[in-house]
């Protein structure tokens, strides 16, 4: 499925002007790193587990996992929340969630976005409370429903 085209939602595009986009890129702000310290995370928030862990897709797997183009710069990508697509990632699968999800397709929930947005995670700014309802109304990327077919 191309996730570039807004006749498929543009899916792209929505995650590139995200903050999970930008997730990792903010670690390096003097905002992030005042506040690592101030938390008790030693040296570069870049570096450090406890950040990286809700920071970047991808850390602790093991590097030949990750494929060619993954980059940590990337911050929080697809699969961070969705799994990974090398199962489900294939046109004919993508075009049916329940083939999608059969091949390893993660319909993210509440819960899982609680793993990093919770109340032991330092926060920053309007970040001090989460609000899934409203979280989620800002990063969902559906796919637009299908036209009927003409007769």
């Amino acid at each position: 499925m191309c996730h570039k085209s807004d006749a498929k939602g543009n899916q792209l595009k929505h995650w590139q002007e995200s903050k999970h986009a930008k997730a990792y890129e903010m670690l390096a702000s003097k905002e992030a790193k005042d506040l690592a310290a101030k938390v008790g995370v030693k040296g570069d928030p870049q570096k450090a587990p406890e950040c990286l862990k809700c920071h970047t897709a991808g850390f602790g797997a093991d590097a030949a996992l990750l494929g060619e183009k993954f980059k940590i710069e990337d911050g929080v990508q697809c699969e961070r929340c969705h799994g990974a697509g090398a199962d489900y990632a294939k046109v004919p699968i993508m075009k049916d969630r329940a083939k999608s999800v059969a091949n390893g397709l993660i319909i993210p929930t509440e819960a899982m976005c609680r793993q990093c947005h919770n109340e032991t995670a330092p926060r920053m700014g309007d970040r001090a409370e989460f609000n899934f309802k409203e979280a989620w109304k800002k990063i969902a990327h559906p796919r637009p429903k299908e036209a009927p077919a003409k007769k």
